[in-house]
């Protein structure tokens, strides 16, 4: 018989299915990608590649969790996703075959989809079901832990003089190890509450919906070159060399608490009014290694993005929760497939600029041009929301 569920096991559930659907099987790439490229003979435009197969993976995921209305499926699905974390990781030494290797990220992709979108829409419905707040604050932090430990764990292995097959079979047993709490302990749909909630949903408008997801769209593109690309572009950078895991860091440090405190920022100002915040601060880290790349700003630049990626997602995602009570999954699964078409396009289109100019600062510029871009979409909706109060 398992352990009764309490609100703390749930959310340690949710961010250990983070370290090991998002941590491992996405974030430890941009950790492992000059590794790779140094030991592997992978290219700039080979790592976009992959990168953009992993995001085209996460996007099939969430279209499938969208798709799927039956609740035990995507809990049983989620658990599916637990085991192909491990797996795919563990399968990257078997070959230097970069069709394979794609086929692999594609999968770890749809794997991330596990743990951002069904495990928090299973979280989110146990917590209003349990008469908790609609907060997924704690859970996103798993996200900034995700990379912390991935990035110590690559650090480790580093000083060990591990090469990088050595390297993903370390990730792959640590995804083992936190992908049993997030077995046990993420809670089953049909698991008796305390009381349901009765809660009407309130869907904004055509309009309002149309512009979130322009917005999210902008966000993901910028969340998909710096993520991707952060450590490489440290280590490409003169005086900057073996650097690049402690900018990597940074950023897991930065994102740890980061959707707790937008959580409170939202609260006292508004959602929208938070999310434009946390773009234009999002526009800082990003251009900020194109402008400077001393040691100081390309950390700050870090801690930026750390700081402000995560809020863009769990402030939507937490929308999502407030528009549909009943369903919150479904409106996380249409915004999230904006999020995730920037993400297939970001990665290798940013690294076939860097290796047709050879620096990245082309493809930072654009980056931030597009987060630009995304703030207008997030004024308009400001205004939508001020004519319609």
């Amino acid at each position: 018989m398992l352990m009764e569920l309490t609100r703390a096991r749930v959310y340690l559930a949710g961010i250990c299915s983070l370290i090991v659907t998002v941590g491992v099987a996405r974030f430890s790439y941009s950790l492992l990608l000059p590794i790779m490229q140094d030991g592997a003979g992978l290219t700039e435009l080979g790592g976009g590649w992959l990168a953009t197969s992993n995001f085209m993976g996460y996007m099939a995921g969430v279209l499938l969790a969208s798709k799927l209305h039956n609740l035990n499926y995507k809990y049983n699905l989620h658990r599916a996703y637990l085991i192909l974390s491990v797996v795919t990781s563990a399968a990257m030494v078997m070959t230097t075959d970069i069709v394979i290797w794609a086929v692999l990220r594609f999968i770890a992709g749809i794997c991330a989809s596990g743990g951002f979108i069904i495990a928090s829409g299973l979280i989110l419905k146990w917590l209003l079901k349990n008469n908790h707040r609609a907060e997924l604050g704690i859970h996103f932090a798993g996200a900034g832990v995700s990379i912390i430990i991935t990035s110590v764990l690559v650090e480790v292995m580093l000083t060990l003089s591990a090469n990088w097959q050595q390297q993903w079979l370390a990730l792959a047993v640590m995804a083992a190890v936190f992908a049993i709490p997030a077995w046990l302990w993420i809670p089953h749909p049909f698991v008796d509450g305390q009381g349901v909630t009765t809660t009407k949903d309130k869907p904004p408008s055509r309009m309002f919906t149309s512009l979130l997801m322009l917005a999210y769209f902008c966000a993901g593109y910028g969340y998909a070159v710096s993520s991707t690309f952060i450590v490489d572009i440290v280590e490409r950078t003169q005086g900057l060399e073996g650097q690049g895991t402690l900018a990597f860091l940074l950023i897991g440090f930065a994102a740890m608490p980061a959707a707790l405190v937008w959580d409170r920022i939202a609260i006292k100002i508004g959602y929208l009014y938070a999310l434009l915040a946390a773009y234009i601060l999002q526009v800082v880290g990003i251009i900020l290694p194109a402008i400077n790349d001393t040691l100081p700003i390309v950390l700050l630049s870090a801690l930026l993005f750390g700081g402000t990626f995560i809020a863009c997602v769990s402030l939507v995602l937490t929308m999502a929760g407030k528009f549909f009570p009943s369903n919150p999954a479904r409106f996380m699964g249409v915004m999230t497939l904006a999020y995730g078409a920037a993400q297939i396009i970001a990665p290798v289109f940013t690294g076939y600029l860097t290796e047709t100019f050879g620096s990245y600062d082309l493809g930072l510029y654009l980056s931030a041009a597009v987060m630009i871009i995304g703030t207008v979409f997030l004024l308009g909706l400001v205004r939508l929301e001020r004519l319609q109060n």
